[in-house]
């Protein structure tokens, strides 16, 4: 079982991906809470040059509550990551991790469930972006 969904683009720039993708999100029900762009933080940081990369922190709220309520300490797990990415000028890759591989550490019915749910929320904001 594959830990992430992807998909390639390359008939849009970074930046329309990005927001294409967030879009994706919330039509499935998803926010964003955090976006971290990694270029910058890396040329920041340490001085690096690094390609375009932003990370995107997803959460669906009425889910997030469920697992927390199915496991207390899966909050370590959340949100939901989804990157954005430029290794190759002009070939953009979204990808969303997969909640049912990553949740398979922890033995509970309950959470697995739900993070199946949330997989083929994630598999069809991948599978919408366009």
């Amino acid at each position: 079982m594959e830990y992430y969904f992807d998909k390639t683009l390359s008939n849009i720039t970074f930046d329309q991906a990005v927001e294409k993708t967030k879009e994706a999100l919330m039509k499935e029900g998803f926010g964003v809470l955090s976006e971290i762009d990694l270029k910058a933080t890396l040329k920041n940081k340490i001085q690096v040059d690094f390609y375009n990369y932003k990370i995107l922190g997803a959460c669906n709220a009425p889910f997030a509550y469920k697992a927390l309520q199915a496991e207390d300490k899966i909050g370590t797990m959340l949100p939901c990551n989804v990157i954005v990415q430029e290794r190759e000028a002009g070939f953009i890759e979204i990808s969303a991790v997969n909640p049912t591989a990553s949740m398979q550490a922890v033995i509970n019915l309950d959470l697995m469930e739900i993070a199946d749910e949330v997989s083929e929320k994630l598999k069809n904001v991948i599978k919408n972006i366009k």
